[in-house]
């Protein structure tokens, strides 16, 4: 395991009484490098969507874990936030709770001369997603899927 993978790992482990001591629950960790600066993002989430109030409140909470702990070596910035309006589909349970919403896919090699799709998602299992895009269903191996999110819909 990688210093990246070390560091989520452990911050999941030591996060997750304080995120459901708030009342939400964790959706992802990232520790990554942008430029020159490491951060160490906690993605939270609750039905209805979180508030700043849940952000600060977990995140006011976790600093001083991570003042007590010091596992991470880098100088790095914490932020917590929600995983936002196009979250990604990570994990199973992200799958469960997107079926019957409207998806962005993007594939590493062409499906049909195309690498992009959007679509209802109505199904999927631990090899393939299937959506449906103006009543044709497509069916696309997980394997092959370079990104998956809930697509912005601008409901006017």
């Amino acid at each position: 395991m990688g210093k990246r993978e070390s560091y989520e790992a452990k911050t999941t482990e030591l996060i997750q009484p304080v995120v459901e001591a708030n009342g939400v629950e964790l959706f992802d960790v990232d520790y990554v490098k942008e430029g020159s600066d490491w951060y160490l993002r906690v993605y939270i989430d609750k039905e209805g969507g979180v508030t700043i109030d849940d952000c600060q409140n977990v995140s006011r909470a976790f600093n001083e874990i991570l003042d007590r702990e010091n596992y991470i070596d880098d100088q790095y910035i914490f932020e917590v936030s929600s995983p936002g309006l196009t979250r990604p589909l990570k994990k199973e349970k992200d799958y469960e709770k997107s079926i019957g919403r409207m998806i962005e896919i993007k594939l590493f090699s062409p499906v049909d001369k195309s690498k992009e799709y959007s679509g209802v998602l109505k199904e999927y299992d631990k090899d393939t997603v299937t959506i449906s895009i103006d009543d044709v269903t497509k069916t696309f191996d997980r394997s092959n899927l370079a990104m998956i999110r809930w697509a912005f819909v601008d409901e006017v």
